[in-house]
């Protein structure tokens, strides 16, 4: 028989719904035995973490009345040592981390996982070592926390609150060096899950007014954005090299801007690309227009 489920029982449940103690198996909310090792409980143990599921062996008896059972020896003993695992994550190739990871060699880390990488990515694959390594010492009886530079660096809203409570399920503590945050949390608790969505209604917030303001100046007809650097003279090189079939880059190599800051300079070919469609637009909708007069004045 598989002893998995020991493993699983040397820790306490952390879901309130159960909070079985170590040594018992997981009780559903009808006060029996559970047919399944819940999930925040299995994936304590590192060579469970990717399991779907830990089935709750015939010896515990699934289904029947749940009764506690005695706590092995050693479980719930304080942690010997602590050990600080740092993360640090910028959005773009462009941005430096050496801030963020100064600062956390000023708070005495010293072993620090980093990526570039946005903040949107389902896949942020330096992030899942540090919490894989940081569970792994935890379930070997050290302390440990997570220590980022801000809560941002994390994420915001709903998926810092689902990692916070990835980590409160696996016993890690958690550390911000500045920001909001700033300070050491209990990742289930209130005041920090609070934040936590706060921090993703903020993002939503500014989006939101950044698009509004855009369609309000839209309507006044004013132009979104940096100086233009198109021209009408430059509209009709690029549509005879268009028709030429020159691809969008090679047309934009033989374009020259005439004003402005970039006077002088060759255009981008998403310029050249946006400046051909927004014609192609203004042609698609004159069309109509001018049928119609025609007709008008057969």
């Amino acid at each position: 028989m598989s002893d998995d489920f020991l493993r699983v029982e040397a820790h306490d449940c952390p879901m309130s719904t159960c909070a079985a103690p170590a040594g018992s198996p997981c009780r559903t909310t009808k006060g029996r035995v559970a047919i399944q090792y819940h999930t925040a409980r299995f994936r304590l143990v590192p060579s469970l973490a990717k399991a779907l599921n830990v089935p709750v062996p015939p010896v515990r008896k699934p289904g029947t009345p749940w009764v506690e059972l005695p706590r092995p020896a050693g479980a719930g003993a304080e942690p010997v040592g602590h050990v600080r695992i740092g993360y640090a994550r910028a959005s773009t190739a462009r941005q430096s981390l050496d801030s963020q990871l100064d600062s956390l060699a000023a708070a005495g880390v010293t072993r620090v996982f980093s990526e570039k990488v946005s903040t949107r990515a389902t896949s942020r694959p330096e992030l899942e070592k540090a919490v894989t390594l940081a569970r792994e010492i935890r379930a070997s009886g050290v302390a440990v926390t997570l220590v980022v530079h801000e809560h941002k660096r994390l994420g915001r809203g709903i998926d810092l609150a689902t990692l916070a409570e990835e980590l409160r399920a696996s016993d890690v503590g958690l550390e911000f060096l500045t920001g909001e945050l700033q300070g050491s949390h209990d990742p289930g608790g209130v005041v920090f899950t609070v934040l936590a969505a706060l921090s993703g209604m903020e993002r939503e917030y500014i989006r939101d007014r950044t698009l509004e303001g855009h369609e309000s100046a839209r309507k006044r007809g004013k132009a979104i954005g940096g100086a233009s650097v198109t021209d009408d003279d430059m509209l009709g090189m690029a549509l005879h090299l268009r028709g030429q079939e020159l691809s969008l880059r090679e047309i934009a190599s033989r374009l020259v801007i005439t004003k402005g800051a970039k006077k002088g300079q060759h255009p981008s070919p998403a310029t050249v690309m946006r400046m051909l469609r927004e014609h192609d637009e203004r042609t698609a909708a004159a069309q109509p227009v001018a049928a119609l007069e025609a007709a008008e004045s057969a």
